[in-house]
């Protein structure tokens, strides 16, 4: 798997008391920004979907079965 970095600044006082809490931050800070993209690409799907509902036309059942038993 390729992989990349990403930095972020954090102030001084809050690096030294990160270290000295048993906690893996790597994976935590990773495993947030996993969580984070799936949450917006869901949210993107349902206003992409809500977008192209808005975009349809209602029909009516009978119409169509009108229309098929016209064939």
């Amino acid at each position: 798997m390729e992989s990349e970095t990403f930095s972020v600044r954090i102030p001084k006082r809050l690096k030294e008391e990160m270290r000295k809490l048993p906690v893996d931050w790597q994976g935590e800070v990773r495993a947030f920004i996993e969580n984070r993209v799936r949450v917006e690409k869901a949210r993107m799907m349902i206003e992409e979907a809500k977008r192209l509902r808005g975009e349809t036309r209602m029909v009516s059942s009978a119409d169509l079965i009108r229309e098929d038993r016209s064939r």
